[in-house]
């Protein structure tokens, strides 16, 4: 939109009273330059203001996502941390040794064997 407005501004500062003037060209263009020229440059504040507020307003939006991924993070931190211990037990006896003590108890571990 504002490279739009660029172009219209230049086209009406070209078709401004001044350039007019020197020759006898039309006066409609030169009399109705300046309310466009005008209104050009309030548009292009306009553009810039909209533009400012849509960046604000995507700043915030990131910042919002970025808070709920670290407590999404967080969360999964203190999972691994709560099932670190559980996880080293099942892995130290999930190894298959040949003298472990719990093989031989009645209520012990099945070993394959169908006892």
């Amino acid at each position: 939109m504002r490279e739009s407005l660029v172009s219209i501004g230049r086209v009406v500062t070209f078709l401004s009273p001044r350039r007019w003037k020197a020759s006898n060209g039309p006066r409609t263009c030169a009399s109705s330059s300046r309310p466009c020229s005008a209104t050009c440059a309030s548009l292009t504040d306009h553009a810039s203001y909209l533009s400012n507020k849509i960046t604000f307003v995507l700043d915030a939006m990131l910042g919002v996502v970025n808070l709920e991924q670290n407590n999404i993070i967080k969360l999964f931190s203190v999972m691994a941390v709560v099932l670190m211990p559980p996880t080293l037990i099942a892995s130290i006896y999930g190894m298959n040794f040949k003298v472990m003590p719990e093989l031989e108890w009645v209520h012990g571990y099945p070993d394959g064997a169908g006892r």
